[in-house]
This record gives structure tokens, C-alpha cells and sequence, in this order.
């Protein structure tokens, strides 16, 4: 990680001016896809209030704990069942929630959490049953984010090729021409029969975005399917404000997979996205150009997400409660510029924080002036 920071900003530095204000003004800039979509950068590279696994940690001993004196607090399912997956244990949770539903069936909470579970653990269709009860009991929960996650589902399912699923979901034809997710999805809604559209209406893309956003944002926001299928919809032909976050989320994507095929395949789709952008619709060049600034992002938001993990981490070692001082330091959702609500850093870290990258560059600056600078104090003396 030290070697790849280190590689970012060398490379910047060469390109500050440039990164600092390349197209400020112009209509299709980062920043005007942030008024249309807000908090999209942030789920995509991380920066949202979200906790660590030493949270999950301290919540499964905490609930278990409180469980065995409170065994008919349903919530305490719920809470318990959470961490369980949040900590890759799905089978327990899994098992927690069955319980639950003995204790009391047909829970909205139960069921939407189980269908949950199964999916994580890779049982797709056994989650879309119980996304399916779901939906029924309350369709409009979490901004009707459970139907867009039973879509996701069942367009993961239509590209199973001999029982194994590409991850993330490679199409066989022009993946430019049928946008994968955003195809699919306008096929599956179409009301006309025996017909192919291209076309998803405006409202329901929009459903679409935010529930895929709110399935990152209480999921698992570094799921390549996740952040191909958001890519796939921001990247919609006539949809040029949106074209740079869908680079970004294919870029995200490459991260999470290991084949390099597929890494070349999210690659080709990002910078097929960007044909339209001013300042990046030069081919490679310009996917490049966007990557530096991109990265430059990720390294923020780790640096922020940083002082969450290390509070965390403090809070379980003092063994306080960390739900009370969670909710006590991080009441509000966090601002833009990288402060915490509620309780904002020091002076000293939110400088680190909103000018982490800055900083190194600087220092890369100073180093290379002064190795010069003693160069020629060394010449002048010979």
C-alpha cells in the first residue's frame, strides 16, 4: 500500500496544475454529477459513515451477551445477525434469523435480513424467496431498495454459464450497446411483449440508481457487481453528467477481481464511458487522466475512514460501549471536505486529512528542490 501511495503521488506531482483545475467550469465536471447524484463519489470510494470490523466484533459479543438475559428482544436478532455477516460468517447468521422467524414469522426485518444472508452466502435463489416476502409485506422499505436487489439477483442468475457466475457480469455481445444491468433491467420492466428495448425510462433509472447505492451503502459498497451495475446505469448514452462517476465505479470494480481479462474487460468499459467528456475523451490517455485523479480520491477517503477504525479500535480496547460513543461522536453524516460531524478532528488531522495527497506532493517538491538546490552549491564549490 506504502509502495502504491508512494507511486500515486510521484506521478502526480508531475501533474498538479493540470489535476487541480481541469475543467472547473464545465457542465459535465465531477462536480455537477455530484449535485444530480449526491454522495455517489462518496459510496464509491468508501467515504461514508460506516463501521469497522472491530465494531462488528465488539456488537457480536455485546448482543450475544444481552441475548442470553433478553432472549425475546427480537432486535437483538437482528443487531447480532448483521455483525454475524458484516464479518463474513453468513452461515450463523443465516442460522440467527431462522431462529427469529420460529420466535416469531413473518417479520418484515426477518425476512428481508434472511434473504440477505443467503445471497451473501451464495445461495441466490434461496435469498430471492425471501427478498420476495419481503417486498410483499413492505414494498416501499429503504426506498424500495429490496426490489432492485431481487433485479440485481436475477440478472446475476441470467448469466450463469455451466453453473459459475462471472464476477463481475461479463456480456457475450457489445457491452457498450446493451449497457449489461441497464438492458437487462429496461427488458424485465418493458410492458411490451415479444420486443428488445434499449431503453430504460428516466424515473425508473433513477429508482435504480438509488437503490443500488443504498444496497453499497448498508451492503458491501466495494462489490464489483455492485459498482458494475451502478456504472452501467450512470453510463446511459445522453446521461453526460453522470459519465465520470461510471468510470470511477468501473475503475472501483477492477479492485475486487483478480483475473486480468475482466480487469481489461471494466477497463475497456470505463474508458468507453468517457468518449463524451471534455478533458478525457482521448482513448487510454484520457482513462488515464481520470485514474491519477481517482486514485487521488481513494487515498482520501481511506485517510478519512482511517479515524472511524482507530476510534473504533480505541473505544473496544477501553471497553466502552461503542454504539453509545459511535452515536455520540458521529451524529451527522459527515461533510464534503472530509470533517466528522458531531465531533470534528483536530486542526492537525483534518490538514492531514483534506490535504493528504497535497502534503505528498509538497514534500516530493521540497526533496527534489533541495537535492538541486545542494547539487549546485556542491558544483559551485568545486
Amino acid at each position: 500500500m506504502l509502495r502504491r501511495t508512494l507511486l500515486i503521488a510521484t506521478i502526480l506531482s508531475s501533474l498538479l496544475i493540470p489535476i487541480a483545475y481541469a475543467c472547473m467550469w464545465d457542465y459535465d465536471t465531477l462536480a455537477m454529477e455530484r449535485q444530480e447524484f449526491p454522495e455517489t463519489l462518496e459510496l464509491i470510494t468508501g467515504k461514508f459513515l460506516r463501521h469497522s470490523p472491530a465494531f462488528y466484533e465488539w456488537r457480536v459479543q455485546d448482543r450475544e451477551a444481552r441475548l442470553l438475559e433478553e432472549p425475546d428482544n427480537l432486535a437483538l436478532y437482528d443487531d447480532l445477525g448483521v455483525a454475524y455477516d458484516k464479518l463474513g460468517h453468513h452461515d450463523k447468521a443465516i442460522e440467527l434469523m431462522l431462529k427469529k422467524e420460529e420466535l416469531s414469522p413473518g417479520l418484515y426485518e426477518t425476512y428481508a435480513n434472511l434473504g440477505t444472508f443467503y445471497i451473501h452466502s451464495g445461495q441466490l435463489e434461496k435469498g430471492v424467496v425471501y427478498i420476495d416476502k419481503a417486498i410483499k409485506i413492505n414494498p416501499e422499505a429503504h426506498f424500495g431498495r429490496e426490489i432492485y436487489q431481487k433485479h440485481l439477483v436475477e440478472y446475476v442468475l441470467s448469466k450463469r454459464v455451466d453453473a459459475e457466475i462471472h464476477d463481475p457480469i461479463e456480456d457475450d455481445v457489445d457491452p457498450f450497446a446493451l449497457q449489461g444491468f441497464t438492458f437487462f433491467l429496461a427488458n424485465l420492466l418493458s410492458t411490451e411483449e415479444d420486443s428488445v428495448t434499449f431503453h430504460l425510462a428516466d424515473q425508473e433509472r433513477s429508482k435504480a440508481i438509488k437503490g443500488i447505492l443504498g444496497m453499497m451503502r448498508f451492503g458491501n459498497h466495494e462489490s464489483p457487481i455492485l459498482l458494475e451495475a451502478l456504472g452501467d446505469l450512470l453510463s446511459v448514452q445522453g446521461m453526460e453528467k453522470s459519465q465520470l462517476l461510471a468510470a470511477r465505479a468501473y475503475l472501483k470494480a477492477t479492485d475486487a477481481v483478480d483475473d486480468e481479462e475482466t480487469k481489461k474487460y471494466l477497463r475497456s468499459k470505463a474508458e468507453a464511458s468517457l468518449t463524451t467528456q471534455t478533458g478525457y475523451s482521448n482513448g487510454a490517455e484520457g482513462l488515464v487522466k481520470l485514474e491519477l485523479e481517482f486514485q487521488a480520491e481513494l487515498l482520501e477517503a481511506k485517510a478519512w475512514y482511517t479515524l472511524i477504525e482507530q476510534d473504533e479500535a480505541n473505544w473496544k480496547k477501553e471497553g466502552k460501549n461503542l454504539d453509545a460513543e459511535f452515536t455520540a461522536k458521529y451524529y451527522n453524516e459527515p461533510a464534503l471536505s472530509g470533517e466528522i460531524g458531531g465531533n470534528p478532528p483536530g486542526w492537525w488531522k483534518r490538514f492531514i486529512l483534506e490535504h493528504f495527497v497535497l502534503g505528498c506532493l509538497l514534500f516530493l517538491l521540497i526533496a527534489f528542490f533541495y537535492k538541486l538546490f545542494k547539487g549546485i552549491i556542491k558544483s559551485t564549490k568545486k
